[in-house]
């Protein structure tokens, strides 16, 4: 038994007569007539009652046409899926955002990838440094990673969205919370929090950059890989911090964001991905995004 069985049996069923099937199929009566014959003597099951004048369905025959029209619009639908797949309307992306992008820019994506392209399946990872971005990149985990370059791998390749400011964040007791701005200057003798820089991270290597301009090499006290976790170091009295400005997003009760006054260091933001052909539905997330991007309301694209 063929599909083209079903189909002719499911066109004289709902025709109840070979001739009008046989223009529905595009094909001649006297061929017709024979296919549906020979699947009757293959179920061994009469499955049409004929006359001169009219054919009628068995209760057999009832009952094959509705799990032949089942069997059909599972066939057809699988077919659809399969097209959708090969141009990419349905698939799986997963991407991965650094500590402070995970707090505004993570949802903002979301959103809008999941209005446009609600087929598409989104695995989303926040708080993944630039290192561990750039490995899962490499392994398969991610297809997508939002950094902080530079990214000194050739099999790999970014695209720089956006370049934001640091700022200063310290607990609300301290006496540089009420300014309107500090200097990196005023934060020599500090303790500091700090990204890991045992993770390589881009923002521990810019603060302490920035730090040595000011005139001080900062005392680290301590090391953490969450942006969540700095704040709420800071905010619990444990020391004070230089964060990329999208970080003031994340509100933790007890930490104040401070401006830094004069030509304040910036890191970069980039959107990498494996130099290599993207998946259709990849492609269509990376469409999606270069109109997005522009249009989210990020601090970091300012």
């Amino acid at each position: 038994m063929e599909l083209r069985h079903l189909r002719y049996y499911v066109a004289v069923a709902e025709e109840c007569h070979f001739g009008r099937a046989a223009q529905r199929l595009h094909i001649a009566q006297p061929p017709l007539s024979q296919q549906i014959k020979q699947l009757e003597e293959d179920l061994g099951v009469t499955l049409l009652n004929r006359s001169t004048r009219k054919v009628e369905l068995t209760a057999a025959g009832q009952r094959y046409l509705e799990r032949a029209r089942e069997i059909l619009a599972s066939v057809d639908a699988a077919g659809d899926e399969a097209n959708r797949i090969a141009v990419g309307e349905i698939g799986r992306v997963s991407i991965g955002f650094t500590g402070s992008a995970t707090y505004h820019l993570l949802p903002a994506i979301a959103r809008r990838l999941r209005a446009e392209l609600p087929d598409i399946d989104l695995d989303l990872h926040g708080e993944m440094l630039t290192p561990q971005q750039a490995e899962a990149l490499h392994s398969g985990v991610i297809d997508l990673g939002f950094l902080r370059p530079p990214v000194h791998d050739r099999q790999l390749r970014y695209e720089v969205v956006g370049t934001e400011a640091m700022i200063a964040v310290v607990p609300h007791t301290h006496p540089l919370a009420a300014r309107a701005s500090v200097e990196v200057a005023d934060l020599a003798g500090e303790q500091f929090v700090s990204y890991s820089g045992f993770n390589r991270s881009v923002v521990f290597q810019v603060v302490i950059d920035a730090c040595q301009r000011a005139g001080f090499t900062p005392s680290i006290r301590h090391e953490v890989g969450e942006t969540s976790t700095l704040v709420s170091f800071v905010a619990a009295g444990l020391g004070v911090a230089l964060v990329p400005q999208s970080v003031q997003q994340l509100q933790i009760a007890g930490a104040v964001y401070v401006p830094l006054a004069g030509d304040a260091p910036t890191v970069e933001l980039a959107m990498a991905m494996r130099d290599e052909p993207p998946s259709p539905h990849l492609e269509r997330v990376l469409a999606c995004l270069y109109t997005a991007l522009p249009e989210i309301d990020l601090t970091s694209l300012r």
